[in-house]
């Protein structure tokens, strides 16, 4: 069955919305409709919608004019398995001392490392994004340094791929929160699969507003690998949750947006420990004085 994305930006969350909620009622009707904030600085949305059918076209001119977007950029998917091709394509990673790989690669596990399975079908989080390997990597850091983790969180943790590494090094429970509830199944369904289902807690929550997370704090190492924005508004929270001497590892930050980041830590107590860039990503790890 074909798939067709209709694809546009517009200026403002507000308008995004709106523009959503208008696809939503287009025919042929799209299966999905998602509005993205584009963490450039430009204040502009992506709005995007899937289809099994090619979109009218002409309706969707008259959203865009009405909504002041930006044309649509009509595309159809190719008719591909999209697992077997991640599976194919996602060779494993090595990132210090973890080695992050899916099922379909098992036999290539070294001897000697941490070993953290994400399937192929939850791609994102499996360490080949520089966000997540570049967290992974101040992890290793901490660790030849000297750190050990005795109290850690990793808050939007997606795959749990963070908590999990924590885990494996450390003997102390890791807690891991999402605001959404299928990131929180697929960390759960990832933690089963690594047999660390007693050792990391798995929440439904945004930032660190869950009784159990509180309760738990402070914390002395605390990940964060989501988005500029959440992360400046979560500065403070961390600045409570985290506590002197602790670290935070914060990632999912374009190099242009690190010093905003970094000043917005500042303010809470935190000074740069490491700054790393891969590619267009900065990883940031950062200790509470």
């Amino acid at each position: 069955m074909p798939t067709f994305t209709a694809l546009t930006t517009v200026t403002g969350k507000e308008s995004a919305d709106r523009l959503a909620s208008a696809m939503e009622n287009l025919d042929p009707e799209p299966t999905g409709v998602g509005v993205f904030e584009i963490e450039d600085g430009s204040g502009l949305w992506e709005v995007g919608g899937y289809f099994t059918e090619r979109p009218d076209e002409t309706s969707l001119t008259l959203l865009q004019v009405a909504l002041g977007a930006k044309p649509f950029a009509i595309s159809e998917l190719p008719d591909e398995d999209w697992v077997a091709k991640v599976k194919r394509e996602l060779s494993p990673v090595q990132a210090g001392r973890f080695f992050v790989y899916g099922s379909h690669d098992a036999d290539k596990v070294p001897a000697e490392c941490e070993p953290l399975l994400i399937e192929a079908a939850m791609a994102f989080g499996t360490g080949h994004h520089g966000t997540t390997l570049g967290c992974l990597k101040a992890v290793d850091r901490l660790i030849g340094q000297g750190f050990e983790g005795t109290k850690v969180a990793d808050i939007g943790c997606g795959t749990a791929v963070l908590g999990m590494a924590a885990a494996r090094v450390w003997p102390n429970t890791v807690f891991v929160s999402d605001i959404d509830e299928v990131a929180v199944d697929v960390a759960k369904a990832n933690v089963r699969a690594n047999n660390l289902q007693r050792r990391v807690i798995c929440y439904e929550a945004a930032g660190f507003d869950h009784p159990e997370l509180l309760q738990k704090a402070p914390f002395d190492l605390v990940f964060a690998n989501i988005l500029k924005a959440p992360l400046v508004m979560l500065a403070p929270d961390m600045g409570r949750n985290i506590m002197k001497d602790g670290f935070a590892i914060l990632s999912g930050i374009l190099n242009e947006q690190a010093e905003d980041v970094v000043a917005a830590y500042l303010e809470q107590g935190f000074e740069v420990h490491v700054r790393e860039e891969i590619g267009e990503w900065t990883t940031l790890t950062l200790r509470r004085h």
